[in-house]
């Protein structure tokens, strides 16, 4: 397990086999076995492979056409729904409409998911996160029919490799691990923790391509800009508060 995550490595293309319904159930026991809140299990996972749903799936995704190709798409949705009617039936007072109890939902949701992950690549099958689900929650909740109380944090591609992508670089294991407490970053940190990663050829052809002087530029200026950050935060949060999350009172 311990070589499987040291490779992991984001998988866009897909063969065209189909993932048996016997090594998924495997893949997904071991995802529910992940560590929860209270083991409540706030959490769903909608499992997507008929092509009519994959179709709306992607162009909820950006028509990424990994989500076309993977055999099967999952979806981990943050769900309070399940537990709330539960509660109900049983002579109890749900209290987990406000955004603590999604948050809760959420972290929860992302461990599952991982440990799905994991679990995929054990068994030879490529994984992508898909991190368009939050920017397209409320289009993802009309496609797979989601009630009040549940919302999509994140997606999985899954299914056989047909390409072998070099590992993706990281920061030094220095650079994010602080021992006993924080230890705030100077400009020299600042340097040695991204030097590599600014070093790289791609990272010196993507310039080329921005047309920028920095990969920081990039970063900024083009993937993950401060208009879109906002305007995809305000559609999620209506999403949160539509959904039954955002209770002050």
């Amino acid at each position: 397990m311990m070589n499987t995550i040291l490779q992991h490595k984001s998988i866009r293309k897909y063969k065209s086999n189909n993932v048996s319904n016997q090594l998924l159930a495997k893949i997904l026991n071991a995802g529910i076995r992940a560590s929860t809140t209270g083991n409540m299990q706030v959490y769903s996972i909608i499992v997507s492979k008929e092509e009519q749903i994959k179709q709306k799936l992607w162009e909820a995704h950006f028509k990424q056409n990994m989500v076309l190709q993977a055999p099967v798409i999952l979806t981990f949705c943050a769900d309070f729904n399940r537990f709330n009617k539960w509660c109900v039936q049983r002579k109890a007072v749900p209290g987990y409409d406000n955004f603590l109890s999604f948050f809760t939902a959420a972290i929860d949701t992302l461990l599952v998911a991982q440990n799905v992950a994991l679990a995929a690549e054990s068994e030879g099958l490529g994984i992508c996160y898909l991190g368009t689900t939050t920017y397209m929650a409320e289009s993802i909740i009309e496609i797979l029919k989601l009630p009040k109380f549940v919302v999509p944090v994140t997606t999985l591609t899954l299914g056989y490799p047909d390409e072998n992508p070099p590992l993706t670089d990281r920061l030094p294991l220095e650079s994010v691990v602080h021992f006993e407490t924080y230890k705030d970053y100077s400009e020299k940190d600042i340097d040695i923790a991204y030097s590599v990663k600014e070093a790289l050829p791609q990272t010196q052809e993507l310039l080329k391509i921005n047309e920028t002087e920095t990969l920081a530029q990039i970063f900024t200026e083009k993937r993950y800009t401060k208009k879109d950050n906002i305007a995809f935060s305000e559609a999620l949060l209506k999403v949160i508060e539509k959904q039954g999350f955002l209770n002050n009172e």
